[in-house]
C-alpha cells in the first residue's frame, strides 16, 4: 500500500486530516512514526509558500509523498489579520489558543459587529523529488465575542457559521469536514494525490 506522510505536529490538524483521508487507499504516516521533528520556519509570504516549505522539508527527510497545510483566519475589520500569523498572533512566548482568541477579541472591541471573517487553507503535496502541487479551501463566517463549543482547536470556538447557527467548535467531525476550509482543501487535493502516487 502507498504511504503518505501527514506533515504536521499539530494534533488537531492531524485528527482532521486523518478523518478526511480515512477512505483513501493509502497508509497515513505521521512524523511521530518516523521520529521526525523538523523545525521549519514559516517564512513564506502566502499560505501556499508556507505549506510548501513544510511539505517539501518532510518529503525530503522521509522519502515519502508528504501533505502539509497552512491556514489562517482573516477578519475584515482587522484588514485580514491575523491571517498568515494566526498561529503566532499572540507575541509572547508559550501563548495558547485561548490567549490568541482573547487577543483577537480585544482588538475587535472597537469595531461594529458583525465581524465578518473567513478561514483559508492551502494544502501542499510534495514528492521526495521536489514536485509540489496545491489545493485550497475557504470557509466564510464571522467572529463572535463569546466562546461556544468544546470541539476543534485554534479560533474554532469564536468562529460562527451563520448558515448552521453553530461555531466551528460546536460541529462534530463529519459536519466540520463537510464545511471547513481544511475539509474543502483536502477534498480538492484527492485527485492530485492519486496522480502523484501513480508518478512516484
Amino acid at each position: 500500500m502507498s504511504k503518505i506522510l501527514v506533515a504536521t505536529l499539530n494534533p488537531g490538524k492531524l485528527e482532521e486530516i486523518r478523518s478526511l483521508l480515512r477512505d483513501f487507499a493509502a497508509e497515513l504516516i505521521t512524523p511521530a512514526h518516523l521520529n521526525l521533528d523538523l523545525s521549519i520556519e514559516e517564512t513564506g509570504g502566502t499560505y501556499a509558500e508556507n505549506a510548501a516549505l513544510k511539505a517539501t522539508a518532510y518529503a525530503r527527510a522521509s522519502g515519502l509523498l508528504s501533505l502539509a497545510d497552512d491556514s489562517g483566519l482573516e477578519v475584515d475589520a482587522l484588514n485580514g489579520l491575523p491571517g498568515l500569523h494566526s498561529a503566532r498572533f499572540a507575541p509572547w512566548p508559550g501563548a495558547s489558543d485561548a490567549d490568541r482568541r482573547r487577543l483577537l477579541l480585544e482588538k475587535l472591541q472597537a469595531n461594529a459587529r458583525p465581524w465578518v471573517a473567513r478561514f483559508r487553507c492551502v494544502v501542499a503535496l510534495a514528492s521526495p523529488s521536489g514536485e509540489v502541487q496545491f489545493a485550497e479551501g475557504t470557509c466564510p463566517g464571522e467572529v463572535i465575542p463569546e466562546e461556544r463549543g468544546a470541539n476543534g482547536f485554534g479560533y474554532d470556538p469564536i468562529f460562527l457559521l451563520p448558515e448552521t447557527g453553530k461555531t466551528m467548535a460546536e460541529l462534530d467531525m463529519p459536519e466540520k469536514n463537510a464545511l471547513s476550509h481544511r475539509g474543502q482543501a483536502v477534498q480538492a487535493a484527492l485527485p492530485i494525490l492519486v496522480q502523484m502516487l501513480k508518478n512516484l
